[in-house]
């Protein structure tokens, strides 16, 4: 019997890719627009799966509900899965994710952010279409030299590190479990996240959202970097205290932000809502900055992406419902989170 598979938060590049994979997979999917939530769970109904994205709201009740409805697994088509309860989800619903769609993708991305924030095109290209041709304060500075710090040393940071090396510049790194051979083999340093702090020009965050990280770059930390440090972070919004980014902007002291994340994005990220008033007040202020350019969580956003995104999700589909060995579950034990 075909398997049936309630998809939430589509957008019609979803519905394109996974269309095209589940040629080779045959699942009968069910493309809903609404986010998942508790309102909208009980369309799960009839379903032997389910599948949600980033800025779901996977609950306690959704989690009820879901399992009420007799489905057993829920598949992220993301890396994150910080919007899950897996307190809730333990014994209940198995739930799997993509762990690595394309790092070239974000890793790309995030160097758009630093070259446009640096060289501020952005800027450029509303002056020229205006008629205005005039350089003055465009000014950048040689990336050739300069210190960046990459907080979080996985698959994308490390082909950020491949990027950045080609510019020239210093790099230091730091991660929880240090890769010293490959440190010596491409010429990093890994160092302190203080010494990060102290010592970068331009700080990129790579690393997962959890207790530990949320709210890294808060206050004290910023109190400590560079004077014009310029902040990247492509990875989970709460990495950062977005208050605090605000005051350092304010103050001067944060030079330029790049943001393709933000930590109250649920309601706007991958929406439009050019006709609406931005209730988020700090959303709002931060999109005065002339010095903040923020993307709509689009880092990973390519076609090799999509492909890559749609054949593992519907891949972890199969092998649950083929003999229930799920190379890419995450598991909880004990407050305890496990990605396999």
């Amino acid at each position: 019997m075909t398997k049936k598979i309630a998809f939430f938060d589509t957008k019609p590049y979803d519905k394109k890719s996974f269309d095209e994979a589940n040629k080779d997979f045959g699942f009968d999917i069910t493309y809903f627009d609404a986010h998942l939530n508790a309102h909208t769970a009980p369309l799960s109904a009839e379903h032997d799966a389910v599948c949600a994205f980033v800025n779901d709201v996977i609950d306690s009740d959704v989690i009820e509900t879901i399992a009420n409805n007799k489905i057993q697994i829920l598949g992220m088509r993301c890396a994150g899965y910080n919007n899950v309860d897996f307190k809730a989800a333990y014994e209940k619903l198995h739930v799997v994710r993509v762990p690595a769609y394309s790092p070239y993708a974000v890793a790309e991305h995030t160097t758009a952010l630093i070259l446009s924030l640096n060289r501020k095109t952005y800027k450029a290209y509303h002056r020229t279409r205006d008629g205005n041709f005039s350089i003055n304060g465009l000014l950048g500075f040689d990336m050739h030299g300069k210190t960046a710090g990459i907080i979080g040393l996985g698959q994308i940071g490390k082909c950020l590190v491949s990027i950045l090396k080609g510019f020239g510049m210093q790099v230091l790194a730091y991660d929880l479990y240090p890769d010293e051979a490959y440190a010596k083999e491409v010429g990093i340093e890994y160092a302190s996240l203080e010494e990060i702090y102290k010592r970068s020009d331009i700080i990129s965050l790579h690393c997962p959202l959890s207790k530990e990280t949320e709210h890294m770059i808060d206050a004290d930390a910023i109190d400590i970097m560079k004077d014009n440090v310029m902040i990247i972070n492509t990875s989970r919004g709460k990495l950062i205290d977005t208050e605090a980014l605000v005051r350092g902007l304010k103050a001067g002291k944060i030079g330029a932000a790049g943001l393709d994340v933000y930590e109250e994005e649920n309601e706007y990220f991958f929406e439009d809502k050019s006709l609406d008033l931005i209730k988020d007040d700090t959303l709002a202020r931060l999109l005065t900055f002339p010095n903040v350019l923020i993307t709509s969580h689009q880092a990973f956003f390519t076609k090799e992406a999509l492909h890559n995104i749609a054949q593992i999700t519907l891949n972890n589909f199969k092998q649950f419902f083929e003999n229930g060995d799920l190379n890419n579950e995450v598991c909880y034990d004990h407050e305890t989170i496990k990605e396999k």
